[in-house]
């Protein structure tokens, strides 16, 4: 087997010794950032990402493997609380026609792919000033009739993690060290799409996508019966 290669790490910028949270994402993960404030990472280069509706996403993570990225992000307005999951790089070129196939295609879902050309705002790393610590994180429950995110989707103590307004957090932090790829849901056998109803030999991605796309049809019906009728 060859072993993978790590990705070169930037050298500190002498300009901005003063920003910790740049150094480790660029440094200590050799992930490329976005010039300026806020922090902003760079997709599309050695990840893409899904952003669900956090309502949406809790179902999704069991689908993950060990090691696969998920921050939470609590937005302003209607778009409420997000979770965004780090898939492979070029899977968000994938995700329409990918919809289509698994007959999605037809309705409007709340589920955004980003990928070349685009970035999402950079949660603070675990155990700086600002970051979510996962052990004593307040607890908020899943929607109904999705369980508990115990088990591959645990963030660590089985509790489910809520994120300061505004800002983002990581649900399940990346691993300082390792190849991030590796981790990530990908289109990794385009034979195994006919697998995709008869059980676990579909792609991660695959699954993943279907089962986002299922949660954010229900979370959109579920709205909409909460609306209020109109009467004339």
């Amino acid at each position: 087997m060859i072993p993978t290669v790590p990705h070169p790490r930037r050298p500190l910028d002498p300009s901005n010794p003063s920003d910790p949270v740049r150094q480790w994402y660029e440094n200590e993960l050799g992930w490329a950032t976005v010039p300026g404030a806020p922090l902003r990472l760079v997709t599309g280069l050695r990840f893409d990402v899904l952003d669900v509706p956090a309502e949406a996403g809790y179902a999704a993570l069991r689908h993950l493997g060990p090691g696969s990225p998920v921050a939470l992000h609590s937005g302003h307005g209607a778009r409420g609380e997000r979770m965004r999951f780090l898939v492979a790089a070029g899977s968000a070129d994938e995700v329409p026609g990918l919809l289509d196939w698994l007959e999605w295609g037809a309705l409007t879902l709340d589920l955004g792919a980003i990928g070349a050309g685009g970035s999402i705002e950079a949660p603070r790393p675990p155990g700086m000033p600002g970051a979510a610590r996962l052990p004593g994180m307040p607890r908020v429950s899943p929607p109904s009739g999705l369980g508990s995110s115990q088990g591959a989707g645990s963030p660590g103590d089985g509790s489910l993690v809520t994120s300061p307004q505004g800002a983002a957090v990581w649900l399940r932090p990346p691993e300082p060290g390792c190849e991030v790829e590796s981790s990530l849901p990908t289109m990794s056998a385009l034979p195994a799409l006919a697998a995709v109803g008869g059980g676990g030999g579909a792609p991660d991605l695959v699954r993943l996508v279907d089962t986002m796309a299922t949660q954010c049809h229900r979370v959109r019906l579920r709205r909409a019966c909460a609306q209020p009728l109109a009467f004339s």
